[in-house]
């Protein structure tokens, strides 16, 4: 076993969903077990510092050992997993030499993760695939990015003929419900440039992302006895039916690709009295991005007007905005990074998140933080997969970007 797959195989363990409900930093307590686990690790492999801080943000750093002027480079994953679907006793499975056919990753719920569905699996015949059970996530977003900055790190204190500058690490919480930056100490970090490794199929190199915002919508109902309730009930449900079908059908994930932006509802809770529901809002270009927000509110206002003031309450947030603007003026960050994939022999895909990083909220903070692939497919879900051949070159790229600034 690699050291990246064994390190891997590890953290996919630790349970650390995290919780948009809970108001605790971090907002559920398995990240700071992880968080504690990695402090420990990175002491035990001798980081010259490693430091778990209050709000649950672990970083280290690795001196320089040249004698050259170089610019101190930061490498920054994150340790929740989505809560979207468990990631409680997650499973790993291993599937050695993959023959191109269908994956049975649960036979007694007939979870079969089928190359029908996911063609991209045909370029991994022959390879080593890391799959979960078919019960859970496998929680390669985003440890599979912690394994391998882990793993560079280890090789990097390992191997002192790889001249480098000064090595940040970091390991952020929260990240999957849009708070993993809220409480990260730039300065106390010390970068003067970083990278996410937070992105998914091998050769991923993105320093765009969607502007984001929150829209949670509450409508009221009034609830009587069926038998007597004409011209009396109001029926929350039917109204949040209502409220669905007023957005485009042909703006959701589902419908969209490149640069399209799109409306995601993520939850629906109610009865008659009160219907809940949780959208996200995506854009790339941010006056379509204002648009969109400005167009679920007046869906609202709508209703109100037919239904009576404050039967639909929403409330829009802003989550986080597109890096392009932050990073493009020092674009020589991205294409340090396209170089370093080209000599390790993987090749770069730039292209737009379709999502959003730590180093969007970063990068607004003044630390230019492009996103770097670890090789996962289909995040946030049970037919999630990584093959060990791409989280193995993922470090191969890390080291590659070290060496790289030293030679500047």
């Amino acid at each position: 076993m690699s050291k990246v797959q064994d390190k891997f195989i590890k953290y996919v363990k630790f349970d650390t969903r995290s919780n948009e409900e809970s108001n605790t930093i971090p907002t559920t307590k398995g990240q700071f077990v992880l968080g504690k686990e990695l402090v420990e690790e990175l002491k035990n492999m001798g980081m010259d510092e490693a430091f778990m801080d209050e709000n649950g943000y672990v970083m280290a750093s690795l001196s320089s050992n040249t004698d050259k002027k170089v610019p101190s480079v930061g490498f920054i994953s994150h340790m929740d997993t989505s809560p979207e679907i468990s990631g409680t006793n997650v499973n790993p499975q291993f599937v050695e030499n993959y023959d191109g056919k269908d994956i049975v990753l649960n036979a007694e719920k007939r979870v079969v993760l089928s190359p029908r569905d996911f063609p991209e699996l045909k370029n991994y015949i022959g390879k080593t695939l890391i799959t979960a059970d078919g019960t859970t996530l496998l929680g390669a977003d985003d440890k599979a990015g912690i394994a391998e900055i882990m793993t560079a790190l280890e090789t990097l204190i390992e191997h002192p003929e790889i001249k480098h500058g000064d090595v940040k690490a970091a390991f952020t919480p929260d990240e999957e419900i849009g708070r993993g930056s809220d409480y990260f100490d730039v300065k106390r970090f010390g970068a003067d440039l970083a990278y996410t490794l937070d992105g998914g199929v091998i050769g991923e190199l993105q320093y765009e992302n969607f502007n984001a915002a929150s829209a949670k919508v509450t409508i009221k109902g009034r609830s009587v006895h069926p038998g007597s309730a004409k011209g009396v009930m109001i029926n929350s449900v039917l109204i949040a039916g209502e409220f669905m079908s007023m957005l485009p059908e042909n703006e959701t994930p589902a419908t969209t690709e490149g640069y399209e932006g799109f409306y995601h509802l993520v939850t629906i809770n109610g009865g008659v009295e009160e219907t809940n529901l949780d959208y996200i809002i995506r854009d790339f270009d941010k006056d379509k991005f204002n648009d969109r927000k400005n167009f679920i509110v007046e869906v609202s206002n709508k209703l109100n007007k037919k239904y009576g003031d404050d039967t639909v309450l929403i409330e829009v947030k802003d989550q986080y905005k597109n890096m392009k603007e932050q990073v493009e003026p020092k674009k020589y960050i991205v294409d340090t990074a396209y170089h370093a994939m080209e000599l390790v022999g993987v090749v770069p895909k730039t292209e737009p998140i379709r999502g959003g990083t730590d180093g969007a909220s970063l990068s607004f903070k003044g630390l230019p933080t492009p996103n770097i692939f670890t090789g996962g497919h289909n995040f946030h879900g049970k037919f999630e997969y990584i093959p060990v051949c791409s989280m193995e070159k993922a470090v191969e790229v890390v080291l590659k970007i070290v060496e790289l600034y030293e030679k500047i």
